[in-house]
């Protein structure tokens, strides 16, 4: 089985059956959710949704301690490049590609571009989501942050478990994203940015009533971890 741990906001790590280990958005140091370091922090692939800081905070410390496979646009991983993070794979919407875990597919996601990390200003990101199929043959959609879109369509019994941003302000709110839900029909759907900050409080509890016999919601504190 694979284990999924939720490290609080947008930042997920994924354990697979063999394994290998996955960090996705990592932010962890000024996190206000999170309560361990990158330094606690194990990583064989990195996956970026985007470029915004509360979504890369700690990607360059954890790709040079780790030498983890850094996954992402080809912009962010051209900008890393700049910080001496050589062992890189750039993608881009809609393209996907085998790893030794299985493969990654970039999603559309409807966010802002801007690269805020240093030196980020001539590196605009363009914003993604991930589907991860895992070689034990299980699959994992992280929306990032985006919108309500119509391709969540798209990927329509294609998704085990949905982690999707329910905040608000700055990405779908609840009632969106129970949308999404109805789109995508994941079996399992794990909320994310949402709690970190005054602006995307949520009751997640309110969220998995909404949701109702749609999916499971399985909603996780900081540090929870769900196996699947």
């Amino acid at each position: 089985m694979a284990k999924l741990t939720f490290h609080g906001h947008a930042t997920c790590s994924i354990e697979a059956a063999d394994g290998t280990k996955i960090v996705i958005d990592p932010f962890f140091g000024d996190n206000p959710a999170c309560d361990i370091t990158v330094d606690d922090v194990e990583a064989d692939f990195i996956l970026v949704t985007h470029a915004h800081g509360d979504h890369i905070g700690d990607l360059l410390p954890l790709a040079r301690r780790t030498g983890a496979l850094l996954i992402s646009s080809h912009e962010l991983v051209s900008w890393a490049g700049t910080h001496g993070i050589e062992n890189v794979h750039g993608m881009s919407i809609g393209g996907e590609f085998s790893f030794p875990f299985g493969y990654a597919k970039m999603t559309l996601a409807a966010h802002g571009a801007r690269n805020e990390g240093p030196g980020g200003d001539g590196y605009p990101t363009t914003p993604a989501g991930f589907l991860i199929n895992l070689n034990e043959g299980t699959s994992v959609y992280h929306a990032g942050d985006t919108a309500l879109l119509l391709d969540m369509q798209l990927l329509k019994g294609r998704v085990d478990v949905a982690l999707l941003p329910i905040g608000d302000n700055y990405t779908m709110g609840p009632q969106d994203a129970v949308t999404a839900v109805e789109f995508i029909e994941p079996k399992v759907v794990i909320p994310i940015h949402f709690n970190t900050w005054p602006p995307i409080e949520q009751d997640g509890q309110a969220f998995k009533a909404a949701v109702g016999e749609q999916a499971h919601v399985e909603v996780l504190e900081p540090g929870g971890t769900y196996e699947f």
